[in-house]
């Protein structure tokens, strides 16, 4: 392998535009979370990845961790030898046993009970070799051109699932499922797809994926809603993903990151007391 395909120049957050043009200055750095914050809001992006303020870590934080941590460790041990063997009660214990016993029992249930469903009916279909994730965690990096400017892109893609030749990244999410949460979920699929899609191929060897493998749908679970949704892709979302990218650069050029202030959302942001707009006429 030729050390130099895979070579990328340094990134990071802390990013001047006036020297994009210096191969020895970082690029930018856009990650699925950057770019889902700036979306929200890009005071609260500016806060937290240009001035780096601490944050507060909130319950739904630290839910969302320990619980995404089981369900990568639940596809690292889960055997499906021993799964074959099982009768739906038993199957649903077993998968019950490889979650860690804590405050999100009832969370770990609804996702063992799914999984028992999946894994009983891809027995069924005789395909339990699709049972398990391509991709379980999957770390990838990736340069692309925005406007002529380079942009390093990286992210953790949850889980990459085989079906009919091609792959299917699925996302995990401890919150509830909203209908509202359906545009933002498929920005957050749509960065996948372009992260995927411009990993130099050594680095997709190296992660277990086949690069020739095209990526045809994508999909979320919420299992505290016991909800799951699997979608052919959105060109349409991929275009605002570049757009989105595209205000991003260009608040970085101008220096201006504007507040996207709503009362309800804000009262319980990390920077509340820090940011102007919290003290104006609209939130009195």
């Amino acid at each position: 392998m030729e050390e130099d395909v895979v070579t990328m120049r340094e990134y990071a957050y802390l990013w001047d535009y006036d020297t994009n043009e210096d191969e020895n200055k970082p690029v930018l750095k856009i990650t699925k979370s950057s770019f889902g914050q700036f979306q929200w809001c890009p005071k609260k992006y500016e806060f937290n990845y240009i001035a780096r303020l601490p944050q507060d870590q909130t319950e739904a934080m630290a839910k969302g961790t320990i619980v995404h941590n089981a369900r990568e460790e639940f596809f690292n041990v889960f055997d499906i030898k021993k799964a074959e063997t099982y009768s739906h009660n038993e199957l649903v214990d077993y998968c019950i046993s490889l979650h860690p016993i804590d405050d999100y029992n009832e969370i770990y249930e609804t996702m063992a009970i799914f999984e028992a469903n999946r894994f009983l009916d891809s027995k069924k279909e005789d395909s339990v070799e699709n049972f398990l994730p391509i991709g379980n965690e999957i770390l990838l990096d990736a340069e692309i051109e925005v406007e002529g400017i380079t942009v390093h892109l990286q992210g953790i893609i949850d889980r990459i699932f085989m079906e009919n030749g091609a792959y299917i990244p699925m996302e995990l999410k401890t919150g509830l499922w909203k209908n509202w949460r359906t545009t933002g979920m498929r920005k957050e699929m749509a960065f996948y797809k372009i992260l995927y899609e411009n990993t130099p191929p050594e680095i997709l060897i190296e992660q277990g994926l086949e690069p020739l493998i095209p990526l045809t749908h994508w999909g979320w679970y919420f299992p505290a809603s016991n909800y799951i949704d699997v979608e052919p892709v959105k060109k349409r979302s991929e275009t605002a993903v570049y757009d989105g990218m595209k205000k991003i650069i260009n608040a970085y050029r101008e220096g201006l990151f504007p507040t996207k202030f709503f009362a309800k959302t804000c009262a319980g942001c990390s920077y509340f007391n820090v940011c102007d707009a919290a003290n104006t006429e609209s939130w009195v």
